[in-house]
């Protein structure tokens, strides 16, 4: 048996509308609480569109003990939104223009989000970064690397977390600026880009930033396992129908919500670090983003169940297979 205390998932996607009934759930019922991303058509970029999207959210979890941690789009807002908007917010969320899923509309120009992020700094509003850049698709977080290492330096109280990392490289950036925290996906502990392009294309597995090289997982999983004090688990679940996902143009995005808790608890596991895990999926987060979740007791235990092939029309990670630890009750 395994006891996890508010577990959270510092980076999902739930997305509006019906897609938010059937993924908001299997996320409410195994974390206390998660940072939402706001990257919706049309974005999350206003206090009131941001109350309307976290009311929706908060109906779509009922009866589950969930709270969404909600961000906003960056754009160069002014002190009087920023600061109105600050008790409702975790952080901003930049997006370079395009690199991404919705992400249309986010900063053609890096070099003039200064103003705006010194406002973020004097405020204490975290700046969470999607860090990739328009280069060859292996490289674009790598080319990112200068910019997060330039705002570490220029803007020392800010705090800035480069979401959802896949290098080697990135991680190495967490020892050279306290400033600087980082997020983590499961399917980045688990699998490279042999496995979404070594055979077949495996759609269901491409995601952006795409997965890297064997020594890159290497090293993440080596961080998660040690449980670095800045790294932190954010899922970066991110679904999308089948016919988006099944077709030319294959959306980014890998829907690992329904098995996120129980695949961490075997790879942990596995490598002989479970006592580990509660930093990695909760504590460090409560400390870096000086959070007080909230209580909520999550227990698994190893008993093997079978992934379903479909979770309304999204095909989950690892579907149809069998895994070794379930969720078996949350008080």
């Amino acid at each position: 048996m395994l006891t996890l205390e508010a577990p959270l998932d510092m980076h999902l996607h739930l997305r509006e509308g019906a897609m938010l009934q059937v993924v908001a759930p299997l996320s409410a019922q195994a974390f206390a609480g998660a940072v939402i991303m706001p990257n919706l058509v049309p974005p999350v970029d206003s206090l009131e569109r941001l109350t309307t999207y976290r009311e929706a959210i908060e109906a779509a979890v009922v009866p589950h003990r969930f709270r969404p941690l909600m961000t906003l789009f960056f754009r160069a807002y002014d002190r009087a939104t920023l600061e109105a908007a600050r008790p409702a917010i975790i952080g901003v969320k930049l997006y370079p223009d395009g690199v991404t899923t919705n992400s249309s509309g986010g900063v053609s120009d890096l070099a003039r989000v200064e103003a705006t992020l010194a406002l973020l700094e004097e405020l204490g509003i975290p700046l969470l970064v999607h860090g990739e850049s328009h280069g060859f698709v292996l490289d674009r977080e790598t080319e990112f690397l200068p910019f997060y290492a330039h705002w570490a330096q220029r803007f020392p109280r800010l705090t800035i977390v480069m979401e959802h990392i896949t290098t080697a490289g990135a991680l190495a950036l967490l020892d050279e600026y306290p400033n600087l925290a980082a997020t983590v996906t499961l399917h980045h502990l688990l699998i490279t880009l042999d496995d979404v392009a070594g055979g077949l294309l495996a759609p269901h597995l491409f995601c952006k930033p795409i997965a890297k090289r064997p020594e890159d997982r290497a090293a993440l999983l080596a961080a998660a396992l040690r449980t670095h004090p800045r790294l932190m688990f954010g899922s970066d679940s991110a679904p999308h129908p089948i016919h988006r996902k099944e077709a030319a143009g294959c959306a980014a995005g890998v829907f690992t919500a329904p098995v996120i808790l129980p695949m961490l608890a075997d790879l942990f596991e596995r490598h002989e670090a479970l006592d580990q895990l509660q930093a990695f999926v909760s504590d460090n987060a409560r400390r870096i983003y000086g959070l007080e979740p909230p209580t909520k007791q999550v227990r698994l235990a190893r008993e093997a169940w079978q992934v379903p092939e479909r979770y309304g029309d999204v095909v989950p990670f690892a579907a149809g297979e069998t895994l070794n630890w379930q969720i078996v009750e949350v008080r």
